[in-house]
């Protein structure tokens, strides 16, 4: 195989790893805006029975159960825990804006 051939090579398996990329990119903003669509309605019924913004059990059941499924996809746990966090913390400062 010649240098120019390896190249080529290397640049389709570039472009499909880039496409796969951007393919998952996409997957992960919708499924996003779905689950702050789902939280947003519990943010609402929280408001409307006076319910506090956040459950500290639940998010820690949550944040056990992702770091559990991390380690099942070959993900850092400790990557999965922060972005849980990050997540939580917006839906809980969303929750708060419906809170009387």
């Amino acid at each position: 195989m010649t240098k120019d051939t390896a190249t080529e090579q290397a640049a389709a398996l570039l472009k499909s790893h880039r496409a796969s990329i951007d393919r998952l990119d996409a997957i992960l903003v919708y499924t996003l805006g779905e689950r702050f669509k789902h939280t947003q309605e519990v943010g609402l019924l929280k408001a409307e029975h006076d319910l506090p913004p956040s459950d500290p059990a639940r998010e820690a059941w949550q944040i056990e159960r992702l770091e559990r499924l991390a380690v099942e996809a070959d993900l850092d746990p400790v990557f999965a825990r922060k972005f849980l966090n990050f997540v939580i913390d917006e839906v809980i400062r969303h929750h708060k804006k419906h809170q009387k």
